[in-house]
């Protein structure tokens, strides 16, 4: 009998054999036929199993092996660097890459680096090219090298390192002498490179190479300002006289805002070698803001990587050539009393491989104080308690990183501080003050911090940390509006039971929650842990089912509303990027809360860059100039206060009275301010004059604005969206920077925290409503002030959107102790913002 037998290992562990019967068996006696014929089939069965169960696996796996290989692609390993020759003279033809010079040069460095990765047979085995792309003076070349791996040896790719490859390299330039194929090399480079920025200097196709002189000139992105295409790789050689640097700003920039996809990265080298980048950078900068950088030597490489299908306009970029001198020269003598000192080229980055030193001298008998007022050293990978990159020294630390508040005082009449800038990556550098001090009296009328700063007397003990190190607020006796933490500090009531430990030992929050098995509900009552998500609402509004899964019948205060009238139970489900309603209604009307610049802090600065806040707006009455803030929530829709228009004046509720200013910073400044009337003013009915209860305006414009990176609408709350005490927000406005003061020419800003409404509502003796809430100023003496009122304070939430959650409303003067500002609470007159406008 002939039999073919299949075996497999089956997940029964066993073997099945099929036989397959010969032409003189499969004829039947009549008697047989029918068992026969049932055998055949059931024979037949078995077969169609087995094969299905070989297919499953066997044939299966190796189909899903072919699979995922080709999903797999093949990796490209790019190193760059230069390397310095011996017994070559510089001719100004090697800048040429059709010359015959740079040719000749090149393709023997070319066959040399190939030759040298021979020392390593792994190198050797994957090595595909090597491309010289210029040369410099010294005589330096600059080049890049590739290595293909295929989909099947990708496992090897971590044993590619810059050691390995300089390892190599440096054994075949030793003992090495200049012939008719070779040139000496006296030393060399290897860094990891973005393949994307590995560019053939013949390439036809946005390839440029600049000269830089002392008149200004410029360049752009390709299709700038219509939109740079998808996968651009675009480079630009910069050179410039041997005795200048190039210095390069960005008037215009706006790329695409994830660094993965597209980016402008600058070396100071013609390689785009990461040991010689000074920064990279995506996103999109306001004017107040340019991207400003300068090279250590005559030579800077710019790329524009683009990946993104989502177009943005690129940018618009200036270079000229400056002299060495300029960038090289700092540090010195200070011995004036007081004066100022900055990084170089400061506030533009500071050029790389730079160092400096200062020595501040002042009188025998007294101390020198330094305060920085501001200080952004920022590097990739750089550990700030260590600092061994970039750094200012003083007494023996080193600084670094963004340094939120640095005041250092001497312990004699001398003090050094010394700059440190490597070859890698730049930063805005410093700006910092300095004063001559007698320590007998270091601080005329005012508190000596330890930290050698002077602040008021009325900032000692108030449970803010003026000095920085917290010394104002060592010894103090608790006043009666305080509250005394357990560790001796003095803290305001307003902050107790916040959700914050403010006073560092936890003891403010300490008496604020239920028993261990207990539920806290949002009102405050205490009730059993098993009411929680038990498909009932316990609490009065509804917060132990907020959050439940389990409970997608139930409503609550807590609960959002969607469109199809379906209850959403999670905190702040609106515009969290997941869609959780089954008309992804919660996830409608979402572009807003966005500001389009990139900005940076300033230290203790609260004046508000331009485009930070792009929601925010000015209202002017007649001839007065500002006397009202707002808010954009449409295109035609302004969100502010009733006690704005509500007035013993008729003249205030007239809407041709008013106009508004958008996207303005400056009171004086109008460039790119878009100026609209006002239409029709909606006041809430059941506004209070007396009370300030639903203190909420709407205001229609007379025509609709353009939205641009300056003018943006902020995000409205859904009545559910929760705000919790101890929360970090921001208001805004161009109100007095004092009681009885002049109102500000430049928008202020200024951090508050959320106040627990029981708090809030002693300290305001009972005259708060649910329509309100009550906020604490972190920043010390600073307040919402007259002229302030109707603008917004707004949060930022994790989702990465900013939500209005209060307007200013009112407040016992300005900055006054224990009497925080009051905001009319947006969540609970949503509702009504809704019905009145569709918004």
């Amino acid at each position: 009998m002939h039999s073919a037998r299949y075996e497999y290992d089956g997940r029964n562990g066993h073997h099945e054999r099929i036989d397959f019967l010969t032409s003189k068996e499969k004829v039947p006696s009549k008697r047989k036929t029918g068992i026969l014929i049932g055998v055949l089939v059931a024979l037949l069965v078995v077969a169609a199993v087995a094969a299905f169960l070989v297919w499953l696996f066997v044939f299966k796996d190796a189909d899903s092996e072919a699979t995922v290989s080709k999903q797999l692609s093949p990796s490209s390993q790019v190193f760059s660097g230069h390397m310095k020759l011996v017994g070559v003279q510089y001719d100004q033809n090697l800048e040429d890459t059709e010359s015959n010079q740079f040719k000749d040069l090149a393709a023997k460095l070319e066959a040399n680096l190939g030759e040298n990765y021979k020392n390593d047979p792994f190198l050797a085995k994957y090595y595909t090219k090597s491309v010289i792309t210029a040369f410099s003076e010294g005589v330096i070349a600059y080049y890049w090298s590739q290595f293909d791996i295929p989909v099947k040896d990708l496992e090897i790719v971590p044993e590619f390192s810059e050691e390995r490859v300089l390892d190599s390299l440096e054994k075949g330039i030793e003992g090495q002498r200049s012939t008719s194929d070779r040139v000496e090399i006296s030393e060399i480079t290897a860094s990891f490179t973005d393949p994307r920025m590995a560019r053939n200097p013949t390439a036809l196709e946005c390839f440029h190479r600049l000269e830089a002189e002392e008149k200004e000139n410029t360049f752009m992105s390709p299709g700038y300002p219509t939109g740079y295409p998808a996968r651009s790789r675009c480079q630009w050689q910069i050179r410039a006289s041997e005795d200048n640097v190039i210095f390069v700003t960005f008037p215009f920039f706006h790329i695409e805002d994830d660094c993965s996809d597209d980016f402008v990265s600058i070396f100071d080298s013609l390689s785009p070698d990461d040991s010689q980048a000074i920064t990279e950078k995506c996103g999109q900068r306001p004017p107040s803001n340019p991207l400003e950088v300068a090279s250590s030597g005559n030579i800077m490489l710019i790329n524009l990587i683009a990946d993104s299908h989502v177009q943005r306009p690129g940018f618009e970029a200036t270079y000229k050539a400056i002299p060495k001198t300029k960038v090289k020269t700092c540090g010195g003598v200070l011995s004036q009393g007081s004066g100022v000192f900055t990084s170089p080229l400061h506030p533009s980055f500071y050029p790389p491989a730079v160092d400096c030193k200062w020595t501040i001298k002042v009188p025998a008998g007294k101390k020198v104080r330094v305060k920085f007022t501001m200080f952004r050293m920022k590097e990739p990978g750089v550990d700030i308690r260590v600092c061994h990159k970039d750094y200012v020294e003083v007494m023996g630390t080193k600084y670094c990183g963004e340094v939120s508040s640095l005041a250092l005082t001497s312990d004699t009449n001398v003090l050094d501080v010394t700059f440190h800038s490597d070859e890698s990556y730049t930063d805005k550098g410093f700006s910092a003050e300095y004063n001559a001090y007698d320590p007998s009296d270091p601080c005329p009328n005012k508190f000596a911090c330890n930290s050698g700063i002077c602040i008021a007397m009325e900032l000692k003990c108030d449970g803010w940390n003026d000095c920085g190190d917290m010394s104002d607020e060592m010894k103090c006796q608790c006043l009666a509006d305080q509250f005394a933490c357990d560790n001796g500090l003095c803290k305001p009531k307003l902050w107790v039971c916040d959700h914050v430990n403010d006073c560092g030992d936890g003891s403010d929050e300490k008496k604020c929650s239920c028993e261990k098995n207990d539920w806290r509900c949002g009102d405050g009552l205490c009730l059993p842990q098993d009411v929680v998500c038990d498909k009932k609402i316990d609490c009065a509004d509804g917060s132990d089912e907020a959050s439940c899964k389990t409970s997608p019948g139930i409503c609550s205060d807590f609960s959002f509303k969607c469109k199809n009238s379906e209850c959403v139970n999670k905190v702040n489900a609106e515009c969290d990027r997941i869609s959780d309603c089954s008309d992804n209604s919660d996830e409608d009307a979402c572009s807003c809360g966005t500001r389009p610049y990139k900005l940076n802090r300033i230290v203790g600065g609260q004046n508000a860059e331009l485009g930070e806040w792009p929601w925010q707006v000015s209202l002017h009455f007649q001839t007065y100039g500002h006397v009202c803030g707002a808010s954009i929530i449409s295109e035609r829709w302004l969100l502010s206060a009733s006690h704005c228009f509500v007035t013993s004046s008729p003249a205030n509720s007239i809407a041709s009275n008013w106009l508004t200013y958008s996207g303005m910073q400056d009171q004086y400044k109008q460039e790119d301010v878009q100026r609209r009337q006002v239409k029709r003013i909606i006041s809430h009915p059941d506004y209070n004059q007396m009370t300030y209860d639903y203190d909420i305006a709407l205001l229609e414009l007379s025509e609709p604005l353009q939205f641009t990176n300056t003018i943006q609408p902020i995000c409205l709350p859904s009545s559910s969206h929760v705000f919790p005490a101890g929360m970090s927000c921001w208001v805004t406005g161009w109100g007095a920077l004092r009681e009885g003061g002049q109102k500000a020419q430049l928008l202020q800003k200024a951090s508050v925290k959320i106040i627990n409404d029981t708090v809030c509502n002693t300290v305001t003796e009972g005259q708060v409503t649910s329509r309100m809430l009550c906020s604490g100023f972190l920043a010390g003496g600073v307040d919402a002030c007259q002229g302030d009122s109707g603008g917004p304070l707004v949060c930022f939430e994790e989702s990465g959107k900013w939500f209005q959650a209060g307007i200013v409303s009112w407040g016992e003067g300005c900055a006054r102790r224990n009497k925080p500002g009051v905001y009319t609470r947006v969540t609970k007159l949503r509702e009504w913002i809704q019905k009145e406008i569709g918004i």
